[in-house]
């Protein structure tokens, strides 16, 4: 990088803080009718909340609703696999079991795209067939468990960058079975990643430490487990700084990388930042997933709600499949839309304010009023968008995206 982040004026996109407000000012020119592509109906708001509340209270009873993060898609089936990794984890230190749950979430997370509808993983432990998001979450932390993202000898259960360097298409179907026959939606684009993500911890040492692991992160943010709380913010920057390189879209402010942002002539701001829209959805989508290894550590996480909802095909389908939002072209819901295209990024910014919208009327209907935003989404607005995408369309979102595996 030519300049640090902090010094570069990409620092102003690269917050939570931005991507709440530049999605805010997108959704307000849809709202005011200022879009060819979308029309907001507000009307609708009230008997989305009312769905949510119902899926929420369907699937957690004693409304104890966890995170939405990648580990509940480790549980998928039923089977606790995170109490399997701390089985094998017995007898470390706290922070070395928290620098392991990292390392687990971080490469887990980062392969977390849109695998297709027909991709299947396979369970040799139980026989279990999984797909889409539990299928990837099960098949990554197999691989994990096999020391598939370790090149350091007698410790499998890490992940650093001499391993992650090494991972082709080609190691990576084997992992995660794809085949011809069995295919996997932007491969090349998540052995690629990953490849990146070793660039970036050995080059970004003052974030990944001298081991080049993302579990470094724990050192980093607890001064080496000094520190009894960390921000959420602070933990989604150090991920935006540390990993800004690895994300492909080549958009960049004084050579530091923008990563999942975008342009709209909505956005607003000023200087060189005014008309991009920040949406950081894998890096946000990997806070969440930190929150609990560092909570297991004994490391309380504040202003949770400082992220934003995760602006995706689950939280943004369940907005357009209950008419909140609305195509105005006839055509666009059978084409595939580029990520970067205007509809895109306007599908998305209105995801991120409507779903803040609807976590408010939420909170009210299920009596939590304090309820973090992160189990909104879990009880919750993704869980009701893929329900509904099961009932209209088999699992498929309403809108198609033409995906390189790398932000949907």
């Amino acid at each position: 990088m030519t300049t640090t982040v902090a010094e570069s004026p990409a620092a102003a996109l690269l917050s939570a803080a931005a991507v709440r407000a530049r999605c805010g000012n997108v959704a307000a020119a849809v709202a005011a009718g200022h879009s060819p592509h979308l029309r907001v109906d507000r009307s609708r708001l009230p008997a989305v909340a009312e769905r949510v509340a119902a899926v929420t209270r369907e699937r957690y009873p004693d409304l104890a609703i966890p995170y939405h993060s990648r580990w509940r898609h480790f549980e998928a089936g039923g089977i606790d696999r995170g109490a399997e990794l701390e089985r094998a984890l017995s007898g470390r230190s706290t922070a070395e079991r928290a620098r392991a749950r990292i390392d687990l979430a971080v490469v887990s997370v980062l392969l977390d795209a849109g695998a297709g509808a027909t991709w299947r993983y396979e369970e040799a432990a139980t026989g279990a067939r999984f797909a889409r998001s539990e299928g990837l979450g099960v098949a990554s932390l197999r691989a994990f468990m096999q020391g598939a993202f370790s090149a350091t000898p007698g410790d499998p259960l890490r992940a650093d960058a001499r391993a992650l360097a090494s991972i082709d298409a080609g190691r990576l179907a084997a992992l995660l079975q794809a085949s011809s026959g069995n295919p996997l939606v932007g491969l090349e684009g998540r052995a690629a990643l990953l490849r990146r993500l070793a660039d970036a911890l050995a080059r970004e040492s003052w974030v990944f430490g001298a081991q080049a692991r993302p579990g470094a992160l724990y050192d980093t943010l607890t001064a080496h487990g000094t520190h009894a709380t960390v921000a959420a913010s602070a933990l989604l920057q150090a991920l935006l700084d540390g990993l800004g390189p690895i994300w492909p879209n080549g958009s960049a402010l004084a050579g530091v990388a923008l990563g999942d942002t975008w342009r709209h002539p909505h956005a607003g701001g000023e200087g060189v930042t005014a008309g991009w829209v920040p949406f950081h959805k894998l890096s946000q989508w990997l806070a969440y997933s930190l929150f609990e290894p560092f909570e297991w550590a004994g490391v309380a996480v504040t202003g949770r709600d400082d992220l934003t909802a995760l602006p995706e095909y689950r939280n943004g389908g369940l907005l357009l499949d209950t008419g909140v939002l609305a195509l105005r072209g006839a055509g666009d819901a059978r084409a595939a839309h580029a990520i970067g295209s205007e509809l895109v990024v306007e599908w998305r910014a209105a995801t991120v304010t409507l779903i803040d919208e609807v976590a408010v009327a939420v909170r009210a209907l299920l009596g939590r009023p304090d309820l973090p935003l992160a189990c909104v989404l879990e009880g919750g607005t993704w869980a009701a968008g893929r329900e509904l995408a099961a009932e209209l369309r088999g699992g498929d979102p309403p809108l198609a995206i033409a995906s390189d595996g790398t932000v949907f």
